[in-house]
């Protein structure tokens, strides 16, 4: 055997090799420690022993995998997504677990085994899901929201299963006990952390970020995770509930991007190490005795999450096109399920022939998930029909309201740079129609009358659609770069004249976008929205002292042409303090709301905190701006500004009078 420095060696050069090899062949980097796992371990050419001081190091993989985690769970983020995150993936996860359970007792499993089964088969892969949607532009999809908002809870849902496999390792006669004190522990513990531990946490990071120094800032971080992991695993619970709470505690400050940026490499490489351990486990001559079972195992659970997830989603109110691709989108194991399956090793409560079973049915299934949610949009349409109606419906609508447009402007993304340049468009009379894949936002935004339409801008028939061929300028407003070149092809494809503005952070990407074709790309950074709509102005051909005029009345008014801003889904607050700040939000008066028949100036709108931009009412074209003798009817829609408590108790009082 190798001593300890060519043992690094060979893991190093060995990992270096086959992850450079599986990157070139755009496969997650996860298989390419598996496979090094499995070729250097003891079932294989056997280089390198499976020891207990290996697997205590990979240990430190599974805590940083779950601080990472952590990092994702504001409060604000789980309470934007609460009806995905515990109405469709708390379903998904009781289902899923309670049938692969029941089916693994009925096969011969001891209750224990079948918990460990299920919790793994349960589990999907955030790292291959959450990279496959990002490059293939698909997060802000429908289905791309809901495949996140299922991952979320999943993650969430490992814990309570981390805290019940040592509890039922234990093999006490009082298990009830067992569990019933576990949880109590769990509680107090959340309880006390939560209570207490944000305030010190951002106090103790001040102190820390104050010296200035990098390894110092790094070494608190190590610190402060691996001490909540050390607490709960004192008291009786695991190393990775502590380390998600360290996780969760730090993303309400304002360090969390700054620690997640920190502990990157170290997560990263940990997490090799630990992958490889699991595919160390692997004994491929078993593997090859049970292939068949192996494949069936594969497939058969493969097939029933995937239509677990869209039958879930169609009772959710999904179509059942979105929910056929949400199912091919989660129908793989994840990452928890060797954090699950080692546990459950470890606690004696799984081994032998159904350990190499599901470790291998768990592995071909994430090996074979990138080809599968490759060509989910495809096979959807091919086994639902009428998801390509729908398609077709979306287009016929966009077409109805573009047709009579020419020498207009198409804004693709509505967001808050979006909605800006479309009052400046206003203001000048210049027509436009704006596209966005948000349908929360689109029926806010259209609702208050602004003309926006639910598309995905990177189609060439939506493109077609909104009349690019008849438009005087493209302009795209994405925050993503993938998803702002996607569009940029398509239109050098279809309007190679057509002049194109994109928007980008910084100076970065400025010569990438030139080179694919934008007439101009404008940094986000060098006055963001001012500079996008002076561009945009110009090139529509309005004069240019005009435009300098316009701008710097802008400045005197001090921003407040833009003050506020339509959200949706996607505008999840990165911190708290975000949640506090003003934006618009339309609120359309049903026959029985409280107000209908009431003045303007019998409502006193300056003791909720919002601003009464202006109201909408059917049939008219123009808005009509606040008057104190404006009578209010039904189907009146009201703009108003503020921040999301107020707009909410506002909204109550409108609809309700309480």
């Amino acid at each position: 055997m190798f001593d300890s420095l060519t043992s690094v060696l060979l893991l190093l050069t060995s990992s270096v090799l086959a992850v450079a090899f599986f990157r070139a062949l755009r496969l997650p980097a996860m298989l390419a420690y598996f496979m090094v796992g499995v070729l250097i371990g003891p079932y294989a050419l056997n280089l390198l022993p499976s020891t207990e001081s290996g697997r205590n190091v990979a240990q430190f993989g599974i805590v940083f995998l779950m601080f990472s985690i952590g990092l994702e769970f504001s409060l604000s983020k789980l309470y934007a997504m609460r009806k995905t995150l515990f109405g469709l993936g708390g379903a998904q996860v009781l289902i899923t677990l309670s049938v692969i359970m029941l089916v693994g007792w009925i096969s011969g499993l001891s209750p224990v085994t079948a918990f460990v089964v299920g919790g793994a088969l349960t589990m999907s892969s955030t790292a291959i899901v959450s990279k496959m949607l990002m490059e293939r532009v698909d997060l802000n999809s429908r289905h791309g929201r809901l495949s996140i908002g299922i991952l979320l809870f999943q993650d969430l849902a490992v814990i309570p299963i981390l805290v019940l496999i040592p509890t039922l390792g234990a093999h006490s006669d009082n298990m009830s006990t067992i569990l019933m004190m576990s949880l109590l522990k769990s509680i107090f513990l959340l309880f006390i952390l939560f209570k207490f531990g944000k305030g010190i946490v951002n106090a103790w990071f001040s102190v820390v970020a104050k010296q200035r120094s990098r390894e110092l800032f790094v070494m608190n971080v190590l610190m402060v995770t691996l001490l909540l992991a050390t607490v709960t695993k004192i008291a009786g619970l695991s190393y990775a509930l502590g380390a998600f709470i360290a996780g969760m505690l730090i993303s309400e400050t304002s360090y969390r991007y700054q620690v997640e940026s920190d502990i990157a490499s170290f997560r990263d490489i940990l997490l090799g190490l630990f992958f490889i351990s699991v595919g160390m486990l692997l004994d491929l001559t078993q593997l090859a005795n049970h292939i068949g079972l192996v494949l069936l195992l594969l497939v058969g659970f493969v097939l029933f999450k995937a239509f677990v997830i869209a039958s879930l989603s169609r009772l959710f109110g999904y179509e059942t096109g979105v929910g056929i691709r949400t199912g091919m989108v989660l129908a793989q194991a994840g990452e928890f399920s060797f954090v699950i399956l080692a546990l459950g090793l470890e606690q004696n409560l799984i081994g032998g022939d159904e350990l190499q079973i599901i470790l291998a049915a768990s592995l071909l299934s994430m090996a074979a998930a990138p080809f599968i949610i490759q060509y989910n949009g495809r096979i959807a349409r091919k086994l639902v029909k009428s998801y390509t109606r729908n398609s077709s419906q979306v287009v016929y609508e966009i077409d109805s309201v573009a047709k009579n447009l020419k020498d207009h402007v198409i804004i693709c993304g509505y967001g808050r740079s979006g909605q800006y340049l479309g009052r400046f468009l206003k203001e000048e009379n210049i027509p436009f129609i704006a596209l966005d894949i948000d349908p929360t936002r689109v029926h806010d935004a259209s609702a208050a009358g602004e003309h926006v339409m639910y598309g995905d801008a990177g189609r060439r028939n939506v493109l077609e659609a909104a009349g690019g061929a008849r438009a005087k300028a493209l302009v795209v407003s994405y925050s993503d770069m993938r998803a702002s070149m996607k569009v940029l092809h398509v239109a050098q494809e279809s309007y190679p004249n057509l002049p194109v503005i994109v928007r980008t952070y910084d100076d970065a990407d400025i010569e990438t976008f030139r080179d694919a074709g934008a007439t101009e790309a404008v940094p986000e950074v060098l006055e963001g929205s001012l500079m996008l709509a002076s561009h945009a102005l110009v090139l529509l051909g309005i004069p240019l002292y005009r435009v300098i005029k316009r701008i710097r009345r802008f400045r005197e008014e001090r921003y407040k042409m833009f003050q506020g801003y339509f959200h949706g889904l996607t505008d999840v607050p990165t911190e708290i303090t975000e949640a506090h700040q003003v934006r618009l939000h339309s609120i359309e008066l049903i026959p029985e709301a409280f107000t209908v028949g009431m003045r303007l100036d019998e409502i006193n709108f300056d003791s909720f905190n919002v601003e009464l931009q202006h109201i909408r009412r059917p049939n008219m074209l123009e808005d009509i701006l606040p008057r104190g003798d404006i009578e209010l009817a039904e189907g009146d829609i009201l703009v108003l500004l503020g921040s999301p408590a107020n707009l909410s108790n506002t909204e109550k009082f409108l609809l309700t009078g309480r």
